[in-house]
């Protein structure tokens, strides 16, 4: 099964999206509260717009609330990926590694089985990742080594708030309100934790990125909401795959933009893991 055209450019939109508000946080002089500015920002109008909406379903809030757990843990370790390594190498490994298990998951928990086709993607996939983890000897560090291992983490978070949320939307009854009650929700913890952190120094510490990360916000709305209403009609692997060709975007963004090093070969593996994801999504 194929995605229809118009939910496929949908996707591919989000991926666009995605890669550019995590340029955001990786360019932020206080990444941690770049991250909670652009994930504080949806929840005010998603607040408000549950009181128009109609209840979800009780069968939807245990995702609900597995996805909002996860979702602080996968702030934590991005943020520390970030601290370690370059926005060209630690988005596509994180991002990179989600369609593989996410279809994994979606196997065995969703009953959506993985084609042949599917299963050579997946392969890619993992080979595109590994060559990104590459460095020419003598050049890693311990800086990098942490990063890729954070980055690691940060795909096994993301593999499963996405299939809570894959599983919770169905379940919801309503896509919108499913949608609307993550972006209020899921802010609440990053937010309190960030208020502590930066207690005494609020003023200082969140003038400076605030502009930009309300535009991420903004942008993350658009790209997770998409994300979340496609995996409601769609198979989560094929979904997650598309919007994971976002790693070609991360790394022209990290290379062009931020003028990362290894910039060349980078976008190469990026391309890789994209086709991989592209072919995951063809092979249904």
């Amino acid at each position: 099964m194929t995605l229809d055209p118009g939910v496929l450019l949908l996707v591919l939109a989000a991926a666009l999206m995605h890669a550019s508000w995590n340029a955001f946080i990786k360019s932020g002089s206080d990444r941690l509260v770049m991250t909670t500015v652009i994930m504080f920002v949806p929840s005010i109008p998603s607040a408000i717009a549950l009181l128009f909406l109609p209840a979800m379903l009780p069968a939807a809030w245990p995702f609900l609330a597995l996805s909002v757990v996860t979702h602080f843990a996968y702030y934590a370790v991005l943020l520390n990926a970030y601290r370690h390594g370059d926005l060209s190498q630690v988005y596509p490994i994180a991002r990179g590694c989600a369609p593989a298990l996410v279809g994994v998951g979606a196997w065995l928990f969703a009953a959506e089985a993985l084609s042949a086709v599917e299963m050579l993607g997946v392969l890619i996939v993992s080979g595109g990742i590994l060559s990104l983890a590459w460095r020419r000897r003598g050049t890693a560090g311990p800086g990098e080594v942490k990063a890729i291992g954070f980055a690691l983490l940060t795909a096994l978070t993301i593999a499963i708030y996405l299939l809570a949320d894959g599983m919770g939307v169905r379940r919801s009854g309503n896509a919108l309100t499913y949608i609307c009650w993550l972006l209020a929700l899921d802010a609440i913890p990053l937010t309190l934790f960030t208020l502590w952190r930066r207690r005494g120094r609020f003023r200082e510490s969140f003038t400076p990125g605030l502009r930009l990360g309300a535009f991420g916000g903004i942008i993350a709305t658009f790209s997770y909401g998409i994300t979340i209403w496609a995996m409601g009609i769609a198979p989560m692997a094929h979904v997650v795959a598309v919007r994971e060709t976002s790693v070609i975007f991360g790394a022209a963004i990290g290379a062009l933009i931020l003028k990362e090093p290894f910039g060349r070969f980078r976008i190469a593996a990026a391309a890789v893991v994209a086709s991989g994801a592209v072919l995951l999504n063809l092979g249904g």
